[in-house]
């Protein structure tokens, strides 16, 4: 699987904007690359929350600026 190549169990990565479009994007694919994320948004994203948890085992960690 391509996804073994880019292996980033026990990373954390912060994201800004990860509600939608690119930012959302990017949580999803380090998520799934094993990344434990935080999240950084205006608001909180329940949607992007809800997809992190259900295809990773990556800790989300969400926030409101």
């Amino acid at each position: 699987m391509v996804l073994n190549a880019f292996d980033l169990t026990g990373k954390v990565a912060i994201v800004t904007g990860c509600d939608t479009g690119l930012g959302q994007g990017m949580t999803l694919g380090l998520a799934q690359a094993g990344c434990d994320i935080v999240g950084v948004n205006r608001r909180i994203p329940h949607e992007t929350a809800e997809k992190v948890q259900a295809l990773a085992d990556a800790l989300p960690l969400f926030r409101p600026i």
